[in-house]
């Protein structure tokens, strides 16, 4: 919202305007960063936050920390953003039956993983397999196993650590300027 929309807002509401002018460029700033840079959804959610301050009226001016409003809000509309969009129903199209490129992720994970998986001692195994592969909860395992909760997670975070590295060492993994897997190369068995 510019500062001339601003001017035309008359000063009806004189707390939510010189709070908007104050925290509107961190707001466009920390929505542009949570949507991936895109700039619709952003100015989107940005005007949304706009609708639900004018709608506070002179309320508004009883909230201490007006940042914290508007930053609340905006985060709120981008979750409530997330859900809509997560449940969208996939429309049955000849694109949806066509065999997809597998990307390099699904590769690792079809031709690394098994092999370095393997190459960790069974407890590691045992513990990547059942909670993260299984699905199994932590707590689950913790009682089959006879441990406590924080013994399993500091395991499983070893786990982890140790099948990471493992994964690097044996494919070579390399990754693209937003740190996911781009590609990898197999070590020879």
């Amino acid at each position: 919202m510019s500062k001339a929309s601003l001017a035309n807002t008359g000063n009806a509401f004189p707390c939510a305007i010189s709070a908007w002018a104050e925290h509107e460029q961190a707001l466009v700033g920390w929505l542009l960063k949570e949507t991936g840079n895109n700039r619709a959804l952003s100015e989107d959610l940005l005007q949304e936050v706009f609708v639900k301050l004018m709608q506070q009226r002179n309320a508004f001016c009883e909230v201490e920390n007006t940042k914290g409003w508007l930053f609340r809000v905006a985060r709120n509309l981008l979750i409530d953003h997330a859900r809509r969009d997560r449940y969208q129903p996939i429309e049955d199209t000849d694109i949806a039956h066509e065999e997809a490129d597998p990307s390099a992720i699904d590769l690792l994970a079809i031709n690394c993983l098994p092999r370095v998986l393997n190459e960790l001692d069974e407890e590691d195994r045992d513990i990547i397999f059942a909670c993260d592969i299984n699905g199994m909860k932590q707590q689950e395992y913790a009682e089959q196993h006879l441990l406590s909760l924080p013994a399993v997670k500091s395991r499983l975070r070893r786990a982890r650590q140790k099948l990471k590295q493992q994964i690097e060492t044996a494919c070579h993994v390399q990754l693209d300027e937003n740190e996911q897997v781009c590609c990898f190369t197999q070590r020879a068995p």
